[in-house]
């Protein structure tokens, strides 16, 4: 029986004001083997509640399947993941990205990976973390009907991110929830403008522009208030030597940006702080989703 691997980066999407667009794949990786059996479908590492066809991998799988015109026999799934669930590092992503690859390379399905992202983009709806979960990197998507449009963006090497991740979970759909329906226009416009110099100061490693480039007036005024002790984390990053500090995703994992090694200073600064922040060192992942051979 055939057996393959995928490894999927983690990602940050809602780059500051780059709500439901930008986002950056990250080296924290969940890891899926799809070994073909002689029937039923068996999972392994991952909670009781997720051993169903419901799975998002699996859903993933079999949607990718049928867009092949490809038939599944038995199939056992295994997980080994260290992007942890509901912190806004694109758990949901990699399980979707992960179902498409396995099933694309186990079942010689034959799509490019733009193709898989488009197969897939219903299950999660906006490409931001779907995007740099297949291709890596740091990117903008777009969607207009029925297509999606990438921008693969370049990222300096010089920046280095540190993941602050608290002890709690933030849901997706709570994050949603406290969005307003409407927003001022002087708020969109102040979004829009701050894009394109976000862009460029990640791309040249501007530390002068990024601070600046981060603000964010669609989301992350609103979705800070679901973050215990918000305002202290970003204070410690701040006083850390972080040139500048955003929520990844819909948190509750915060980004901090530097140009250097703060690790050490940052968990000091946030040991006193509750719930536990752990800090985690990333780099760019600019692969994206991948075969392990």
């Amino acid at each position: 029986m055939s057996r393959i691997s995928v490894r999927v980066p983690a990602t940050s999407a809602n780059i500051g004001p780059g709500f439901d667009t930008l986002g950056i794949a990250f080296s924290l990786y969940n890891t899926f083997s799809f070994e073909e059996t002689d029937g039923g479908l068996r999972f392994f590492g991952c909670d009781n509640k997720y051993k169903n066809e419901n799975n998002l991998c699996y859903v993933a799988f079999k949607l990718v399947a049928d867009a092949a015109g490809k038939k599944t026999g038995g199939l056992s799934i295994s997980f080994s993941t260290e992007v942890p669930v509901a912190r806004g590092l694109g758990s949901s992503a990699t399980l979707i990205a992960g179902g498409a690859m396995g099933a694309n390379e186990l079942l010689s399905c034959g799509f490019s990976k733009q193709e898989l992202l488009k197969i897939c983009l219903p299950l999660e709806g906006h490409a931001d973390n779907l995007t740099p979960a297949f291709l890596g990197g740091f990117t903008a998507a777009m969607t207009d009907k029925d297509n999606i449009f990438i921008s693969e963006l370049d990222i300096s090497d010089k920046l280095r991110f540190f993941a602050l991740i608290p002890d709690f979970e933030t849901k997706t759909a709570n994050a949603r929830a406290v969005l307003p329906k409407e927003i001022p226009y002087k708020d969109a416009v102040s979004n829009i403008s701050h894009i394109p110099l976000l862009i460029k100061a990640l791309k040249e490693g501007d530390i002068t522009i990024l601070p600046h480039a981060l603000s964010d007036r669609l989301h992350e005024p609103y979705r800070q208030k679901l973050i215990y002790n918000f305002d202290a984390a970003k204070k410690a990053a701040l006083d850390s030597g972080a040139c500048a500090f955003f929520i990844s995703g819909s948190g509750s994992t915060c980004i901090s940006v530097a140009t250097d090694d703060i690790k050490e200073k940052l968990e000091n600064a946030v040991s006193s702080i509750p719930h536990s922040w752990r800090v985690i060192p990333l780099k760019v992942d600019r692969e994206g989703a991948c075969i392990l051979k």
